[in-house]
């Protein structure tokens, strides 16, 4: 089989409204930069018509394809599917706002091309750029969970939560093959286990800009994430 340069996974739940223009900017993007790539769409589910839409789409996209769970599993759930049927030499997976812009993918791609098996965008870093910030109680959420992360499971991240994170092919698919974390927090699990296992991870300060549209639950999700924290730390390796 001829290798592919990367593979791009963006989950999708009621993205309706946003998926198109984020997967237009993204093959342009990787046209320019890129020999070879395919971007693998997964549906988590979608009680909107953003199958539908899709599906008419991608017709227009060689390098596109759409996966779907019949049923919302969960955005670690979603990932994993991608990552497990993709052919790159490196996996990415990205928000499906954008809200980190595809251009950091450079940033990220040297920090491989320097050696590490994962580099991961940041937004907690002095040299991250936050162009729009969040509203007040999602910025207070997300100075409390990565300090329980610190706390509970990891030490040396700022930022274990951003939705934009570059792996070879060789770390991803091992990560992901025994993923168990289907929830938001699965981000912190891949983390815990590549130090576990002694991967090489880089944190890059990335520009980032805020999207109003969000699929965490302010309320009810941080309990379940730091729910969550006490299981990763019980994860063998």
């Amino acid at each position: 089989m001829e290798k592919m340069d990367i593979s791009i996974i963006i989950p999708a739940y009621n993205e309706s409204e946003r998926i198109l223009p984020t997967l237009e900017k993204i093959d342009r993007y990787m046209e320019k930069e890129y020999d070879s790539f395919e971007i693998i769409i997964v549906d988590d589910g979608s009680k909107d018509d953003t199958v539908e839409i899709l599906e008419k789409f991608i017709k227009k996209y060689s390098k596109m394809l759409l996966l779907k769970h019949k049923v919302n599993s969960g955005k670690g759930a979603a990932i994993k599917t991608g990552v497990m049927a993709s052919k790159g030499e490196l996996i990415l997976f990205s928000d499906a706002d954008l809200s980190t812009p595809i251009e950091e993918l450079k940033k990220l791609n040297k920090a491989i091309s320097d050696g590490y098996d994962i580099s991961i965008a940041s937004r907690g870093l002095k040299d991250s750029n936050i162009v729009i910030p969040q509203p007040f109680h999602r910025r207070l959420a997300g100075k409390i969970f990565p300090l329980l992360v610190r706390l509970i499971v990891l030490k040396d991240f700022r930022d274990t939560q951003c939705g934009f994170k570059l792996f070879t092919k060789e770390a991803g698919l091992f990560l992901f093959s025994n993923l168990q974390t289907e929830s938001f927090a699965f981000d912190v699990e891949i983390l815990y286990r590549a130090v576990k296992n002694n991967l090489k991870v880089k944190e890059v300060p990335v520009k980032w800009i805020n999207s109003d549209v969000s699929k965490v639950n302010i309320f009810t999700d941080p309990i379940k994430m730091f729910i969550s924290l006490f299981k990763i730390r019980k994860i063998s390796t």
